[in-house]
């Protein structure tokens, strides 16, 4: 009796399965079930970005006040039931700016974000598919971003740049696409290895087909994860490009502005800069734990690395 035997291949693009700690190919869902079930910390940090998202949104909803409207006959006013939160040196509630500065910290983290991981992930899979000259010079570019620290460099680009919100998302996209094309370029080099890929090589498939139909989707799992982690590194990133005053300006809300702004009262009114600094460091974290509990369900490898 004749035994054929089967070999596994990694997902395609429109029917993603992922390979367990056990081996055996699962699907997002489950992997996702099995999560919440193993990583109690993960599943709480997703509901507290969930929240914050909600509280985003639904801001003029959850409070009465602008953001921008001064009162100064209330600046300086303790946290209170009139103002939650108290208000800032300009007579502003401190809760209206933390839910509108919630606004801008997210999309900050998410736009530039998902920016730089489709640069870097196209442009990583192109260098280390095609290899040769174009490999080198990708990667050499990559290189001179990395050279530099990150902050710096965004400091630089936004000196050239100007401040604003568009040109922080441009400069966080800059600075980002690098790191993100390192890591795309590794798992092409062992993508591009498989037997799938090869075949498709052989029977003429155009490589531009190749790249984006059979390596990128099988990226998405590695993608996923640092998108969970580029996230809180493009938050703190332009709360303090806001904190030295070259991100956000007034009297738009950002969390890393209203630090700035309220740390010449942090003894007679520390609630100006702790609010947002305790925002800043919730969101931050959950990001950071949700990341790490999808690392270890997408890929279980590194886990005990």
């Amino acid at each position: 009796m004749r035994m054929k035997s089967r070999q596994k291949q990694p997902a395609k693009a429109h029917d993603i399965r992922l390979e367990s700690q056990t081996g055996e190919a699962e699907g997002f869902g489950t992997l996702m079930r099995r999560m919440a079930r193993d990583n109690k910390l993960a599943v709480l940090s997703a509901i507290v970005i969930l929240l914050m998202v909600l509280a985003a949104v639904f801001a003029p909803f959850l409070s009465k006040y602008d953001p921008a409207y001064m009162d100064l006959m209330k600046r300086l006013s303790a946290p209170s039931a009139e103002h939650l939160f108290g208000t800032d040196e300009a007579g502003r509630d401190i809760l209206a700016r933390t839910l509108y500065g919630a606004r801008v910290s997210l999309l900050v983290g998410v736009v530039p974000t998902v920016v730089s991981m489709l640069i870097g992930a196209v442009l990583g899979a192109v260098s280390g598919f095609a290899g040769g000259f174009t490999d080198t010079l990708i990667m050499r570019i990559a290189d001179i971003m990395l050279a530099f620290p990150s902050m710096l460099l965004a400091m630089v680009i936004m000196y050239v740049l100007g401040d604003g919100l568009i040109n922080v998302f441009l400069t966080l996209a800059i600075v980002n696409w690098a790191s993100v094309a390192r890591i795309v370029r590794s798992e092409t080099l062992r993508l591009k290895e498989t037997e799938y890929v090869e075949a498709a090589r052989v029977i003429g498939v155009r490589k531009a087909v190749i790249i984006f139909r059979h390596i990128l989707p099988n990226c998405i799992p590695t993608l996923i994860v640092l998108f969970t982690l580029n996230v809180p590194s493009a938050i703190l990133t332009e709360s303090s490009l806001s904190f030295l005053g070259l991100g956000i300006q007034a009297p738009d809300a950002s969390w890393g502005l209203m630090v700035n702004t309220g740390r010449q009262f942090l003894y007679n009114a520390p609630w100006l800069s702790l609010i947002p600094s305790a925002a800043i460091m919730i969101i931050v974290l959950a990001f950071n734990f949700l990341g790490d509990g999808l690392r270890d369900v997408l890929d279980p490898h590194q886990k005990n690395r």
